[in-house]
């Protein structure tokens, strides 16, 4: 008997592969990599696997975990897909640029997705419907990003720097016995 490939994904999506494995295989990797480049435990890898299975173990029985993975990852998918889509786009049609620009205009562009990705990974598990946010949600992140750009400007703005010397000398008082009446 022949299996088509869209046949096979739903006989593994039946037996749990996309709710639990992945999910439990996601975590441990990330926990692991997390412990092993920590190196909280010295040179004993089994400590971090045991660590690494039981948190894994603990977050997939949640449904709400596995709830939050099933939507955002296709919602990534797309957006990655997206990024994707205008760096080949960019390749074709720009033939020297400045690099440092694009990936600039390339990394807000990715932050513009991240966001729209958890709006609506966020509504769509009803988490949007309670707290500050409800309606007003556009409203917040439009405020977020501006709050961030303004950030963003004032730290990127050039600005004469001074020396450690010269910021205790504008803010202490000069007394007669320091030696210094400048």
């Amino acid at each position: 008997m022949v299996y088509s490939i869209q046949e096979v994904l739903f006989q593994l999506e039946g037996i749990g592969v996309f709710e639990f494995l992945l999910p439990f295989l996601l975590i441990f990797a990330v926990v692991y990599g997390v412990l092993i480049s920590m190196g909280i435990f010295g040179k004993r890898p089994g400590i971090n696997v045991v660590i690494s299975v039981a948190i894994g173990l603990l977050a997939i029985r949640f449904p709400l975990f596995t709830q939050f993975y099933q939507e955002l990852f296709p919602r990534l998918g797309i957006g990655i897909t997206i990024l994707l889509m205008l760096l080949i786009l960019s390749g074709l049609f720009f033939t020297k640029f400045n690099t440092r620009i694009f990936m600039l205009v390339l990394s807000v562009i990715a932050a513009v997705l991240a966001i729209i990705i958890l709006y609506q990974t966020f509504g769509y598990l009803g988490w949007l419907d309670y707290g500050y946010f409800g309606a007003n949600a556009v409203g917040w992140i439009i405020g977020a990003v501006i709050f961030a750009a303004l950030i963003i400007a004032v730290v990127s703005s050039g600005g004469k720097a001074t020396s450690d010397e010269n910021i205790w000398k504008l803010h202490m008082p000069i007394y007669p016995w320091s030696g210094d009446n400048s």
